[in-house]
């Protein structure tokens, strides 16, 4: 697959099917139609799907905010969710979708990613795994982590204003070091202390994710830094 705006696989025509699909309880069969042979300590891969023009886009995220593994206690430690991440995640996504172009299931394997150099070799950028996914259903592939792309996660304050009560202000960072290109990064954050917050303002819009987690998406223009703040209020004693 070459990702260069558009995912698509090695042009060609379409060849007579070498595998056949179908269901079997809560599973997928593929069944090769036609003879393979193997030879002493060999290996051979066999075409499952032959498809070009699948559109697919890259997205970056910043996710410098604490792990969060549940609410089982009130987290009053300071420093507890300072982590020094600094690197942006570079994704990959596309669906499998008939409207999207791909209209497969696909098996759970390895996935790698070419892209076209200006001599026209195609040079792989990036390789990770997928689960078995059926059609219809999005992927989002993580390729690595951008050369060019900063984040700085710190917190600016804390105050325990009562015994069950916190706010607490942090500030992101994010620089592109990119010459021409504005990008724009997904920044999630877990509210990770516990389950009773509220955003008491932010310099960006955010969007809640789930009941511990909000994400910003914003874009850093080349050559330049975007700031985000935001400060949180938590309850421990509900």
């Amino acid at each position: 697959m070459y990702a260069d705006g558009m995912m698509e696989t090695r042009a060609m025509a379409a060849p007579t099917p070498t595998v056949e699909q179908r269901e079997f309880f809560e599973y997928q069969l593929y069944e090769v139609a036609r003879r393979v042979t193997l030879g002493a300590n060999e290996t051979k891969q066999v075409e499952f799907i032959a498809k070009t023009g699948v559109p697919a886009s890259t997205f970056f995220v910043y996710d410098g905010s604490s792990p969060f593994y549940g609410y089982s206690s009130p987290i009053y430690d300071q420093g507890y969710g300072i982590t020094g991440v600094t690197t942006v995640g570079t994704y990959l996504s596309f669906t499998t979708a008939e409207d999207g172009g791909l209209g497969a299931d696909l098996p759970a394997g390895r996935v790698r990613v070419y892209q076209l150099d200006t001599d026209g070799a195609a040079l792989l950028i990036g390789e990770n795994t997928v689960n078995h996914t059926p059609q219809g259903e999005d992927v989002e592939l993580y390729l690595g982590n951008a050369f060019d792309l900063v984040g700085e996660h710190k917190q600016t304050s804390y105050n325990q204003l009562t015994r069950d009560v916190v706010q607490e202000t942090y500030e992101i960072r994010l620089r592109n070091r990119k010459d021409s290109e504005t990008v724009e990064i997904r920044v999630p954050e877990r509210l990770f202390r516990w389950r009773n917050w509220q955003i008491l303002n932010s310099s960006h819009p955010y969007e809640q994710l789930d009941s511990s987690t909000i994400e910003f998406r914003v874009e850093v223009p080349p050559q330049g830094e975007t700031v985000i703040t935001y400060t949180v209020q938590y309850a421990f004693n509900q």
